[in-house]
């Protein structure tokens, strides 16, 4: 998705990351938060993000009753966020708090970043901020979102979407691939990598990926595709093939491809074309500044191969993204 196609109004200081936790918000969705924009990266050595949380009440009754926040700022605290993250819940059909709303409107009038997970999207689309544009929400509830909200153009079967300044993420899960691919845009292919490997989590799934994903219980002998990912990740700078990945898991280009499908959500192709690109950006953040060399230890051919796939992935040529997550850059 492009980078360069939000305008983020900025504080002085770090980037900060504002969370409203409003009445009967979902826990995992808010851990997820916490996890991806919170912690101290002592393996990074800074802190990525100033991290705030706010609710509009002293007190906030999270899903089912399972425990009371306290002790976080008042919804005032959205009002300084560079990105906001708007409440999500189970109850999609309850109105949201007025003044939740008017925060989310607030914010989208200055220009701050919005991010919904799962049925956050019913939270941007009721304060008026996606009419007209993209998103998606959890599969389950995508009846329910088209019905009531007609004028958002519903994804319904992707894991996330980046419209720039509002990003969606359907199911909870789906959370952290949208944190790790927000924290991609902002700090490059490396940082969001040693997050996502303090998560142990994958380290980019495309927003494009399905959401709903048949996993059946494996048959014997285990038909797993971690060995042969973990195989071609080693050689990426070779002429990998799909008929070469499917000679390594010794079952037919076919079967493969059903069987990354039923994992992935992808096809093999472009599972390695995006392992390429990751290792370019990944390449030219740590200092390699010829473009053809990049090119080729990742993978991807020639420099003209490079720039396209760059912009098309990433909205930045390769000499743009050298110099905003290049070396001597933070």
């Amino acid at each position: 998705m492009p980078m360069e196609s939000s305008h983020v109004a900025h504080t002085a200081g770090p980037h900060r990351v504002v969370v409203i936790v409003d009445e009967n918000s979902n826990p995992f969705e808010l851990g997820c938060a916490t996890e991806v924009f919170g912690l101290h990266r002592p393996e990074i050595g800074r802190s990525l993000y100033d991290f705030r949380l706010c609710a509009p009440e002293p007190s906030a009754l999270m899903r089912d009753g399972f425990f009371t926040l306290t002790g976080v700022a008042g919804l005032e605290a959205a009002d300084s966020a560079d990105t906001l993250i708007v409440p999500n819940r189970p109850d999609i059909d309850v109105p949201r708090h007025p003044a939740v709303l008017d925060a989310v409107r607030r914010a989208c009038a200055r220009g701050a970043r919005l991010v919904g997970f799962c049925s956050g999207a019913f939270t941007l689309a009721e304060a008026g901020v996606l009419d007209g544009r993209p998103a998606t929400v959890h599969w389950q509830w995508a009846d329910s979102f088209r019905t009531r909200f007609p004028t958002v153009r519903l994804e319904p079967d992707v894991l996330f979407v980046d419209d720039g300044d509002v990003l969606t993420a359907a199911g909870s899960a789906a959370a952290l691939d949208l944190g790790l691919h927000i924290v991609r845009r902002d700090h490059g292919a490396e940082v969001a990598s040693s997050v996502s490997r303090r998560l142990v989590f994958a380290a980019h799934r495309d927003g494009g990926q399905r959401q709903f994903i048949e996993r059946p219980v494996p048959k014997i002998p285990d038909e797993s595709l971690a060995p042969v990912l973990a195989w071609a990740q080693e050689r990426l700078d070779a002429p990998l093939t799909v008929a070469d990945l499917a000679a390594r898991a010794s079952v037919s280009p076919a079967t493969l491809h059903r069987r990354f499908r039923a994992q992935l959500g992808t096809t093999p192709l472009a599972w390695l074309t995006g392992e390429r690109l990751t290792l370019a950006c990944r390449l030219i953040e740590r200092g390699e500044s010829r473009f053809e060399t990049v090119a080729r230890r990742s993978g991807l051919g020639t420099a003209a191969n490079l720039r396209a796939l760059m912009r098309r992935e990433t909205g930045l040529a390769p000499s743009a993204y050298r110099r905003r997550f290049g070396p001597g850059t933070d």
